[in-house]
Order: C-alpha cells, then sequence, then structure tokens
C-alpha cells in the first residue's frame, strides 16, 4: 500500500492536486499529535485514534464534518482565510506551522507573523466553571475566539453564526437576532464602532484588520455613518440590558479581564445586576443544559 508522502509524489499530478495531498497530509499529522486535554476534551473509554479525531478538530473549528473530511482526502474545495484561521487555532499550530498551512492552501494570511492566540483547556474549563454567567474570550478585532454555553444563547444562537461572522462588530451590524436583543441597538453600535476605531489604530495595516473594516462598510450603512464620526472610547465595565430571546430580560454588568498585553486577547464575563437576572441566567443554563441531553 503506498504511503501518503508516496501517493503526494506520484507522477503526473497537477499543482494544485500535490498541494491538495501536502496539505490533506500536514492536516492529519497535527491532528494526530494533539491529546482531547490539550483542548479541553475528555478522553471516552474506548480510543483508537491517535490524537484527535477529524469530528472534534470539526467541532473545535465549527466546521462540518463532511466538510473536513473531505479536507483531509485531498478534495478539490474551497478553503476561505478564516477557516484556515479556525483550524490553525483550533490545532494549537505555532507560527511556522500556521504560515506553512496558509501556504500550502494557496491562500493569504490574514494576519501574518502573528501566533495563534491558544484556547487552552484550563482557560475552557474556567469559562464552563463561571456558568451560568456568560463568558467569552475575544481578541482586539473583537473576533469571539471561545465562549461558554449561556454565553452562546445570550444575544443569539452562536452555534448558528457561521466561523467567520463570529465577531462582535459583525454580529452588532448584520445579525438581526443579535440586534433585536439589544435595548438601544442604535446607541450600542455607536458604542462598538468607536471602541473599534481605537483598537484599530494598532493596527492600520494589518490585512485582517482592513478585510473586517471592508466588510463592515460593504454591509452596513449605518455603520459607515458611525465610523465617519471618528469617535473613539476605552475599554471599561458597562451596565447592559439584553432582550433575551429565551428567558426574558437581563441586566447585566461587564467585565474585562486581559489574558496578556492590553492588545491581546481578553475574557469577558456578563455579571447579573439584580436577583432577578441571576435567576434568568440560571434557567438559561438549564435549558443550554436540556438542549444538549
Amino acid at each position: 500500500m503506498a504511503t501518503p508522502a508516496a501517493r503526494t509524489a506520484a507522477p503526473g499530478r497537477s499543482e494544485p492536486e500535490i498541494r491538495r495531498h501536502e496539505l490533506a497530509n500536514f492536516l492529519r499529522s497535527r491532528r494526530e499529535r494533539i491529546t482531547p486535554e490539550q483542548v479541553g476534551l475528555v478522553r471516552g473509554r474506548r480510543r483508537r485514534t491517535p490524537g484527535l479525531r477529524r469530528e472534534e478538530v470539526a467541532q473545535l473549528s465549527a466546521v462540518g464534518v463532511t466538510w473536513y473530511t473531505w479536507l483531509e482526502q485531498a478534495r478539490d474545495i474551497q478553503v476561505s482565510p478564516q477557516v484556515l484561521d479556525a483550524l490553525a487555532r483550533a490545532l494549537l499550530l505555532d507560527r511556522s506551522e500556521r504560515s506553512h498551512l496558509f501556504s500550502l492552501a494557496g491562500a493569504v494570511d490574514p494576519a501574518p507573523g502573528t501566533d495563534c492566540p491558544h484556547i487552552t483547556s484550563a482557560l475552557r474549563t474556567v469559562l464552563r466553571q463561571l456558568e451560568p454567567i456568560p463568558a467569552c474570550v475575544q481578541n482586539s478585532r473583537y473576533d469571539i475566539l471561545a465562549h461558554n454555553r449561556t454565553y452562546g444563547r445570550l444575544l443569539c444562537d452562536m452555534d448558528a453564526v457561521a466561523p467567520e461572522d463570529r465577531n462582535v462588530m459583525l454580529l452588532a451590524y448584520t445579525n438581526e437576532q443579535w440586534r433585536s436583543s439589544v435595548m438601544d441597538t442604535a446607541e450600542l453600535a455607536r458604542y462598538l464602532t468607536a471602541k473599534f476605531r481605537a483598537s484599530m489604530a494598532d493596527h492600520l495595516a494589518e490585512p485582517s484588520w482592513k478585510e473586517l473594516l471592508g466588510r463592515l462598510e460593504a454591509a452596513s450603512p449605518e455603520f459607515r455613518e458611525n465610523w465617519a464620526r471618528h469617535e473613539v472610547v476605552g475599554s471599561g465595565s458597562r451596565s447592559k440590558i439584553f432582550r433575551n430571546a429565551w428567558v426574558g430580560m437581563l441586566r447585566v454588568e461587564t467585565t474585562d479581564l486581559w489574558l496578556g498585553p492590553a492588545a491581546g486577547p481578553r475574557l469577558v464575563s456578563y455579571a447579573p445586576r439584580d436577583e432577578e437576572t441571576r435567576e434568568r441566567l440560571e434557567r438559561l443554563q438549564e435549558l443550554v443544559r436540556a438542549a444538549e441531553d
């Protein structure tokens, strides 16, 4: 039986086909070296696969299992930079491995020269232990890198959001469920835009930031109007009222806990401001648990 390397080097293959097989082999090798515990998963008793299973990588990357299987089978499918970024995070790739991944896929890395912000097993445990308090990890560009179950139902059904759209700015301007959960949508959108402009000052030349700005400008006249104001505001705690689709009104206080330098990722939590909100968050937690059973 031919080895993966031999199949890759088989004569008569076109360059795109060779690249697809190299990419498939690379993904498989990275998947097999990671233990479930490294990414916050529980190891089952009957586990024959070395490292992670394909469905686990798909789950961590928020992509379809069939689609990821096709990728490891070297099928001719399109892979966006956003999905490659999600795979790089899920597979805990370092800077060199991330660069290699994008090169094999023939894609431009939206954040070249940067390390993947690893969402460790310990950090996933912290997120889970905070429940019923909703919490997530965001980077300075407001990408949602990880979240607990109550945050996943706080403003919208996060599981229904495509990985490349899990960004607070995009959700605030383009996701109708998210927008309908906010009491004063226009005020919050303007506030978020001011925070985003202040944060972007350190990243003006970075492709990933320019790409996000372009998406927002193309998708929302409201964003273009707010962006033209050139308003800036710093980070800090803020009281918010949400109209949750599952349990009703929630009054919370947001807190940012920085996980590194101020320009890096942060843990954002939404603590209840009153007993009624606490009870409703507990109910939301129970609803999510029931849906998982």
